[in-house]
């Protein structure tokens, strides 16, 4: 229970890399069931998938989650949770894309063939050991747009100083030869950005490439805020959360 309130809102987010070909029904019948439920927040269905970022009643929450799952293309979906003292979105939105997360890069496809994940508590150990089980260095690479690097990422990450996700491939194409004999890990909030981003760099021949499951907010989630300086930005009302996944209140990150 958030301290201070009795009913908080629950947010989730989850996204799936999955061949959608009737999108068109689909966006009908979540923009149908989100409003029975009194949901607020946003569906992308694209060719290549769908992402989730929705906020309600716990019971509402529960009951999405459930309509998603009985698709057996995302009966797998495993949201991640964190909880306000209000609803963060203005409104409810199912919109059709052609990317869930735009690379600009038809070739990637990440349903089929995930880059390798690592769980968080595995990272921080890799991160406390400052190096993985092999004895390879780590590197944390931020995937995220730069405000949102503003708002807190982990320490001695490399960041790009990313526009927009599009610009990725081309950033990664003049610093390949950085990651040679070390692992790399690609970030982000959710995990959808880093997930993309590592199928690019494998496919580029970075040899040692992991993606963080889940994301930052997983990692949140089970180890709290160890080597990570700040909050976590976050794309609705709060701006922010911080390690205990609680609004990060009175602090403006954009």
């Amino acid at each position: 229970m958030l301290k201070g309130f009795a009913v908080p809102t629950v947010n989730i987010s989850c996204y799936k890399f999955v061949t959608l070909s009737d999108r068109e029904s689909l966006q009908a019948g979540l923009t149908s069931r989100c409003g029975e439920l009194g949901l607020k927040g946003t569906i992308l269905l694209a060719p290549e998938g769908i992402n989730v970022f929705l906020a309600g009643t716990r019971e509402a929450i529960d009951a999405i989650v459930a309509h998603l799952r009985a698709d057996a293309r995302l009966a797998d979906l495993q949201p991640k949770e964190s909880l306000s003292s209000e609803q963060p979105f203005k409104r409810m939105r199912v919109r059709l894309k052609k990317e869930i997360i735009t690379m600009k890069h038809p070739l990637i496809r990440p349903e089929a063939a995930r880059a390798p994940a690592v769980a968080a508590t595995t990272l921080k150990t890799w991160l406390d050991r400052g190096t993985d089980d092999e004895g390879r260095p780590v590197v944390m690479l931020d995937t995220r747009n730069d405000y949102e690097v503003a708002a807190g990422t982990f320490a001695n990450a490399v960041d790009y100083n990313i526009g927009v996700f599009s610009e990725f491939p081309s950033l990664l194409a003049a610093h390949r030869d950085d990651y040679a004999g070390k692992t790399v890990v690609s970030f982000c909030t959710g995990g959808i950005r880093c997930e993309k981003a590592a199928i690019h760099m494998k496919a580029a021949g970075i040899e040692h490439v992991y993606q963080l499951e889940g994301g930052i907010l997983k990692y949140f989630e089970e180890v709290g805020g160890a080597h990570y300086n700040g909050d976590c930005f976050v794309f609705d009302k709060r701006e922010a959360v911080s390690t205990d996944l609680q609004p990060a209140s009175g602090r403006v990150h954009r």
